[in-house]
């Protein structure tokens, strides 16, 4: 089945068009990691409702997978956008991350194409914009918002019905129940932004890589290969300086799979569950490799991060 162009190959991949606005480094380090999307009007974005829009019949709760009814095929001559369901509570604003969910039907034969991000872990939170389909169609909705959307044919694949979810506006700092801190490990201080900073123990640096949960998180457990939305700052033991932080960079998330980055930042993330803040102290061997400590590269230093989890995507969702 294929879902366009919300959702491109079957129902459990995303399409790039959505993920543009969230793709990060592939690495333990953010170089290239996404900027602030500029302040807009989002409810000044969202496109109009029309005669196709108009022509479908959307049966079911926000939140839940809905039943589409419409006689097809259904002229879709330009994108539509019909609010089926208001949310309620604070509307989205641009450049935040939210939570949502899709149900796709093919606008010419009428059949289902799938729906996705209903379950967790389906999906990876997206960045909203008024320029991006997502902020398009949602416009300044909040949370329980429900969108019917048409889109008409492109080159990228034949007019499609959509609904869309907008479940919930994701924090940009990990939300999980605080936990007793570790003995011996760095400390960390929050700002009022969740923006931490890592005091090290000073001695040594220790001679296995040692990871704890600052804040238990109440979401999907990330797995091998997942790729997940996170903040995080990194120092090295040696000086105790920031070498790489997102929230240096606009405090924005960036995103990557755990299999692209190095042993230590995997282990740190796979087990954790989403909402988590973990602190990982890792040796150069989980790290960058060891060799002569310079000021070129990471190579031979104990590294110090505090990761925020916001997000993840099963690697079978991708």
């Amino acid at each position: 089945m294929r879902l366009r162009p919300l959702v491109a190959v079957s129902v459990a991949a995303v399409s790039v068009i959505l993920l543009a606005g969230c793709s990060g480094s592939t690495g333990a380090t953010a170089s290239g990691s996404p900027t602030a999307a500029p302040a807009a009007d989002l409810c000044d974005a969202q496109v109009s409702s029309g005669a196709a829009a108009d022509a479908v019949t959307v049966s079911g709760d926000a939140g839940v997978a809905p039943t589409l009814s419409f006689t097809a095929p259904i002229q879709i001559d330009t994108l539509q956008a019909k609010t089926i369901d208001k949310g309620s509570g604070t509307p989205v604003t641009a450049g935040q991350f939210i939570s949502y969910a899709m149900t796709a039907y093919d606008a010419e034969t009428g059949q289902k194409l799938g729906d996705i991000g209903y379950k967790p872990g389906q999906l990876l939170p997206a960045q909203i914009s008024a320029s991006s389909p997502l902020g398009q169609v949602l416009g300044c909705g909040a949370p329980g918002e429900r969108v019917v959307a048409t889109f008409p044919a492109s080159e990228q694949g034949a007019a499609q019905v959509y609904v869309v979810d907008l479940l919930g506006i994701v924090p940009s700092a990990a939300w999980g129940a605080e936990q007793a801190p570790v003995a011996g490990m760095p400390t960390v201080s929050l700002a009022d932004n969740g923006a931490p900073t890592i005091t090290l123990p000073g001695g040594n640096p220790p001679t296995e890589t040692q990871i704890a949960t600052l804040k238990k998180g109440d979401g999907a457990a990330v797995q091998s290969g997942d790729q997940v939305l996170v903040q995080y700052t990194g120092v090295r033991w040696s000086d105790g300086k920031t070498f790489d932080s997102t929230w240096d960079k606009g405090g924005v998330p960036t995103s990557f799979t755990t299999t692209g980055v190095v042993p230590g930042f995997r282990k740190a993330l796979e087990g954790q569950t989403v909402g988590s803040q973990v602190l990982v102290t890792m040796t150069p061997a989980d790290g960058y490799g060891e060799g002569e400590i310079n000021a070129n590269d990471l190579k031979g230093e104990t590294l110090v991060f505090v990761v925020d989890i916001l997000g993840a995507q099963t690697s079978a969702a991708q």
